[in-house]
């Protein structure tokens, strides 16, 4: 999270359109009582039941998750599909710059889910980082580095928080590895299942690895939250899925190069990808991730001269407004965007992201059906829907209207 200069890119198309590839890492109605205002610290969300610690009490079994959507139901013929939107955070590490406060707050304001991807090693300190194994590299190594111990705690304080407000706890793994022979592109199935177990055993043991004991525990079970995650780099997907699907996993966020469809399985998981999105001023698109554009305007470079910054942050949130009008007018499909916690060039992605975020918000609040939700809570609906009806969404291309409209396209489905 904290040196981009060691990440390359990946291209993902032709032409100008291979800029689309990436290299990065860092940090409905509800069930539940109705939200108030406070801080991430003050604000309710305590569990109903009391905790049971489970293992070393790093975490603890505490009931289910508070606000959570009601429970999904299949569309009735002819229905119009929602339109979801997957706002996720690679890394999920909080380092001093209020970023996870930040969007706990944006998220909260709107009644409003996301996913965060924990990096395993953000729980984990540097005087133990030789417990860290990693697949074809040396003993504790990271291409992200380890967290301070005041930024451990930081990080802990926001992903109890984000777990009690509704949002979901997924994996971004471990040591971030994009390049050389230790690249994750080249681990096995057998690897993959390795650095899997050890980000959970950073998440479930971070009292026995800290020696910490005035912190409470994480309020979840991390064996049965976690059930899907997001590569490093986009590396690696088709060795992860054997063992994603071994372990039970419901989806999978790596795919590189995704466009704005209807999703499909992957060696039985659901494949959800970053998408092709427009990216206004240009002919190519820019995959929907804040490095990404990034990418495009700076060429991997995190300070460029800050003259640069008005125009770049209003690209940069107009790509992620359009990329979310061409689905809602057009074929529905869900639109799923990845970030950051980090100040590249002034801040201005962070910015774009909130824009962005509140421009959708105000869409579902004027009462459109728009959904803002985790990854979790989307392949929840996705496996109530008739397979029928899955089939006639997913062979709507991108841009693509229902022929005679949504009552027409899927009125016969029921049939």
């Amino acid at each position: 999270m904290r040196d981009i200069s060691r990440r390359g890119m990946i291209g993902l198309g032709a032409g100008a359109a291979a800029t689309l590839g990436l290299a990065a890492c860092g940090t409905a109605q509800l069930d539940g009582p109705s939200r108030g205002g406070g801080s991430s610290s003050g604000r309710p969300g305590a569990p109903k039941h009391p905790a049971r610690p489970l293992g070393d009490g790093s975490t603890s079994y505490t009931g289910k998750q508070p606000y959570q959507p009601k429970r999904p139901e299949p569309l009735e013929p002819g229905e119009t599909p929602p339109q979801f939107v997957i706002f996720s955070w690679d890394g999920a590490g909080e380092v001093g710059t209020g970023l996870f406060d930040r969007f706990l707050e944006l998220a909260k304001d709107h009644e409003a889910h996301m996913t965060f991807f924990l990096s395993g090693l953000y729980l984990l300190p540097e005087s133990k980082k030789r417990m860290y194994l990693p697949p074809n590299n040396p003993k504790g190594a990271s291409d992200i580095g380890y967290l301070t111990d005041e930024h451990i705690k930081a990080t802990l304080k926001g992903v109890r928080q984000a777990w009690l407000d509704g949002h979901e706890i997924g994996t971004h793994f471990n040591g971030h590895f994009c390049s050389g022979y230790g690249t994750v592109a080249n681990w096995t199935p057998a690897q993959w299942r390795s650095e899997i177990d050890q980000a959970k055993s950073f998440v479930k043991e971070w009292r026995t690895n800290t020696g910490w004991t005035d912190m409470p525990a994480l309020p979840f079970d991390y064996e049965k939250e976690l059930i899907g995650g997001r590569t490093p780099c986009l590396l690696g997907q088709n060795n992860l899925l054997p063992t994603a699907k071994e372990l039970g996993w419901r989806y999978d966020a790596s795919s590189p190069g995704g466009r704005q469809r209807w999703p499909q399985k992957n060696q039985g998981v659901w494949d959800l990808p970053l998408q092709a999105m427009p990216f206004p001023g240009h002919s190519f698109e820019v995959l929907s991730m804040d490095y990404n554009i990034l990418a495009n305007q700076s060429i991997n470079t995190t300070r460029a001269p800050s003259y640069n910054y008005p125009a770049w942050r209003t690209q940069a949130t107009q790509s992620y407004i359009a990329g979310f009008k061409r689905a809602y007018e057009t074929n529905r499909a869900p639109f799923f965007i990845g970030n950051h916690f980090e100040q590249w060039n002034g801040g201005i992605y962070m910015d774009a992201v909130e824009g962005a975020f509140k421009y959708i918000a105000r869409e579902k609040e004027k009462g459109g059906d728009v959904r803002l939700v985790s990854f979790r809570q989307f392949v929840d609906w996705l496996d109530v829907q008739k397979p029928e009806v899955l089939t006639r969404l997913q062979s709507m291309d991108v841009g693509q209207e229902p022929a005679g409209g949504w009552k027409s396209y899927l009125g016969g489905q029921a049939a």
